[in-house]
């Protein structure tokens, strides 16, 4: 069944840009005037400073660096680390705690806010619970190897269900070999430096993640940055790549890698893998795919943004995941041809040094796997990729209908709805947790600075119930905080999830 490729990024309305800045021009000039205070002891500072006696040394603390933290996200920091008590399913138990220094520390009250629907997690496919046939496993394997290895695979750590959780990741994925490292983000930091390094070019999306940032700038390799899933400013880059090779020297570079994500999760889109790969091939270079968001969540066989496309893995010169997301479990995965997974065995640092993945953690990755894959005799994995598929179509067209700005494409879970304003994020986060909805919200560093947006991960695990319940309180916070700035809101439809009428495209 083909499916039109629809992805949107409604332009910011001209005065909410103006709003927005003006408000973190206020906050600027306020900080500024705290900062003042603070510096003659007239209003009291928590952050971390120099003792009086360490003031002639290179400074420590960044005192600059810090006016952010201090000035703005201190003041809505209790909507982050907050501490949860329960599995992360679709819904979960929060511990309450209150602050009575606007936010510098915390105490728990005792009482725990129950029940709060999940939109938050990464939990795709609904397999972080604690109850079922992956729970059972990994209980059992935790009783028969116990919960630490205490060594790495290159010495005494490497267990048989170590050796099955690989085989059956290349078996999962298509190709000839892999390998699992125990932390999702030290797989692209420690992976990348072990194939590219001096006299490299790494192209790279513009919003790729910071493990793959810091995996390029590790690998000491030139890095050349594309704008965002735009094909013509990757091909020009390939192009004078090959033309000008390396700089004054102008010989050719070693290798070219391109690297890009299948699910970007700041702004919910997917990535042109055909034409990402088209460019590879023309050009000769190499593509690094990391689908730390897509495997799983993406395809009718829950395969990532390959299986998505329906296009060959092979295609892919490394094909990096994590475990931590649809799988339920930790670490993550780095597949490909037989060479370089042997070529990886013995160069990569995350390889060599780090200790191996817990026994319970890697049966978490097995069971959940063979239930994807329909091999633990039951429809349990195809129907959840199947509700995951309807709950995301359902969730993104109910929003645009109610006049949200969502970006991203139609079939991805990660649904990021536009906030703006800095006041806005910490008042969504209190708003809807005093509804019993837990969301992440999400501004500056991590998102362009008047680009404040909430971010709703969509679960197998939420019923249709569970949907319409949070919409309603989405909807009733957004006309509370005038959220609703969508100058194409999608005209409502009896359409049910997946009709024709659900990808009908309207022209941003």
């Amino acid at each position: 069944l083909y499916r039109p490729f629809i992805e949107y990024f409604e332009e910011t309305p001209m005065m909410v840009a103006v709003l927005t800045y003006m408000s973190y021009g206020i906050l600027t000039i306020f900080g500024y005037v705290r900062d003042f205070l603070r510096h003659w002891k007239i209003e009291r500072c928590h952050i971390a400073s120099e003792k009086e006696e360490q003031k002639d040394f290179v400074p420590l603390y960044q005192d600059f660096e810090n006016f952010y933290t201090r000035n703005i996200y201190m003041r809505i920091r209790d909507n982050w680390n907050r501490p949860i008590c329960s599995v992360p399913g679709a819904k979960m138990d929060l511990m309450e705690r209150a602050t009575y220094d606007y936010n510098w520390t915390f105490e728990y009250t005792g009482w725990v806010v129950q029940d709060v629907i999940n939109l938050g997690s990464y939990n795709y496919l609904g397999f972080a619970e604690n109850t079922g046939p992956c729970a059972d496993s990994a209980a059992e394997v935790t009783m028969k190897y116990g919960v630490g290895v205490a060594s790495t695979r290159q010495e005494i750590g490497n267990l048989d269900r170590h050796e099955e959780m690989e085989k059956q990741v290349a078996r999962f994925l298509g190709v000839e070999s892999a390998m699992a490292f125990g932390m999702g983000f030290a797989t692209n930091s420690m992976n990348i430096p072990a194939l590219v390094g001096k006299g490299c070019l790494i192209l790279s999306d513009e919003l790729n993640h910071a493990s793959l940032v810091l995996g390029a700038r590790l690998s000491g390799s030139t890095i050349r940055v594309f704008k965002h899933n735009n094909m013509q400013s990757l091909e020009k880059l390939l192009r004078e790549a090959i033309v000008h090779g390396q700089p004054r020297t102008h010989r050719p570079w070693k290798k070219i890698l391109i690297v890009v994500e299948g699910i970007y999760s700041m702004e919910g889109s997917i990535v042109r893998l055909p034409e990402v790969i088209a460019l590879k091939k023309r050009y000769r270079a190499y593509l690094y795919l990391d689908e730390a968001h897509s495997i799983g969540a993406l395809g009718p066989r829950g395969r990532g943004v390959v299986d998505y496309f329906g296009l060959d893995p092979c295609d892919v010169d490394v094909m990096m995941g994590t475990f931590t997301k649809s799988f339920g479990a930790a670490g993550g995965y780095i597949a490909g041809k037989r060479e370089l997974i042997e070529y990886l065995r013995s160069h990569s640092h995350s390889a060599v040094y780090a200790t191996s993945m817990s026994p319970p953690v890697v049966e978490q990755i097995i069971t959940s796997m063979k239930c994807i894959m329909g091999e633990d005799g039951t429809t349990i994995g195809s129907e959840r990729l199947q509700q995951l598929a309807e709950n995301t179509v359902y969730f993104r067209k109910r929003l645009r209908e109610m006049g949200f700005i969502i970006y991203g494409n139609n079939d991805s879970p990660v649904v990021p709805m536009m906030l703006y304003m800095p006041a806005k994020i910490g008042a969504f986060g209190r708003e809807m947790l005093k509804r019993n909805i837990g969301v992440v919200v999400v501004g500056f560093p991590a998102t362009p600075i008047i680009e404040s947006r909430a971010r709703f991960c969509i679960s197998a695990g939420h019923s249709k119930n569970m949907l319409d319940q949070a919409l309603n309180i989405i909807s009733e916070v957004g006309d509370l905080l005038q959220l609703k700035y969508s100058r194409h809101r999608l005209q409502p439809s009896s359409a049910r999830p997946f009709d024709d009428d659900v990808y009908e495209d309207i022209d941003d």
